[in-house]
């Protein structure tokens, strides 16, 4: 089993759209991917979405592992406030992906630029 990572919802919109290049859709499609139950709420209240759209969304939700907010995952999204003014759902997923020692995928890395332990791919730089 290779590295696992959260998927960011700005690049499951972006995959789901087929604008990712070619290398971050692999990394997602390499195993079964991970998103935060806020990417879940994100995604699901996404305004601008066609029907066709939320129909790929919740294919993708379906197939996807949805990590919830478990204590562990709560204790540290609090350290990492406590710390840093980082959005309240920017932290939360910060603090799923460190919880589950998973490498983060987003195309906003400067939104997380401040949590040095996080590991954060821009799937466009790749």
């Amino acid at each position: 089993m290779g590295q696992r990572y959260l998927i960011d919802t700005n690049t499951v919109i972006e995959y789901l759209n087929g604008t990712l290049p070619d290398i971050a859709a692999n990394l997602i499609e390499q195993e079964r991917p991970c998103v935060s139950v806020i990417t879940r709420i994100e995604l699901l209240v996404w305004r601008n979405a066609t029907e066709e759209h939320l129909h790929k969304i919740r294919e993708f939700i379906n197939a996807s592992i949805v990590l919830n907010l478990e204590e562990r995952v709560i204790l540290k999204t609090i350290e990492i406030r406590k710390l840093h003014r980082i959005k309240l759902p920017d932290v939360i997923i910060a603090a799923t992906a460190l919880t589950n020692n998973l490498q983060l995928i987003t195309r906003n890395s400067a939104d997380f630029r401040n949590v040095a332990e996080l590991q954060v791919i821009n799937p466009f730089l790749l």
